[in-house]
């Protein structure tokens, strides 16, 4: 299947108002709670016989973790959920989660720029995939725009690139914008010159 990139025109659909919250089942309960806690900058709002509920905002949870000792291992390679996701509203907030989470020994296992948002991903206790992204344009329009070029569609999963070189980027003064758009034909300044 081929189908161009676009974010859609609203619809008369009456749509979900928020995702709400994630389960996760898991034999590392308490490993589980602490690295969510320490990850998300969540509080435990309640738990209870191997159930704990967390939040990182008004919600009563974002996400559940349930112990669940007698389950089976999920086996690599198989199929699921690929990864769940957070956006945070600038790249100058993600950095700073970025930091903080190292300083934690908390690290991505890949960084990469997928035309739409900066992205890294994380593994959990569990080896579940967690992203946390910023988007790279500055509204819907400008997406589009970007979108119609092709250049989603010849690269849609984008380019691998060194998160440490681009905070200090950012941190001497470049401007989001320019280290957040996607370069179409080129490497952006911010990319390895490793990666193509």
């Amino acid at each position: 299947m081929d189908v161009p990139m676009r974010v859609p025109e609203p619809t008369d659909v009456i749509s979900p108002a928020r995702f709400a919250h994630i389960v996760l089942y898991t034999k590392k309960f308490q490993e589980l709670v602490d690295w969510y806690c320490l990850f998300l900058g969540a509080s435990i709002t309640g738990a209870s016989q191997g159930l704990a509920f967390l939040t990182y905002d008004d919600e009563h949870h974002r996400i559940a973790i349930i112990e669940t000792p007698d389950y089976k291992d999920r086996e690599p390679n198989t199929i699921g959920m690929a990864h769940f996701a957070y956006s945070y509203d600038t790249l100058a907030d993600m950095a700073h989660q970025y930091e903080r989470l190292k300083e934690s020994g908390v690290m991505p296992v890949r960084t990469i720029n997928h035309g739409p948002t900066t992205s890294l991903y994380y593994r959990d206790p569990d080896q579940n995939a967690v992203e946390i992204q910023v988007d790279n344009f500055p509204n819907i329009e400008a997406l589009n725009e970007w979108f119609a070029t092709g250049e989603f569609n010849r690269n849609p999963i984008g380019v691998n690139f060194d998160f440490d070189e681009l905070v200090e980027r950012l941190k001497a003064g470049e401007p989001e914008a320019v280290l957040l758009y996607p370069r179409e034909g080129e490497k952006a300044p911010l990319m390895n010159a490793d990666h193509k």
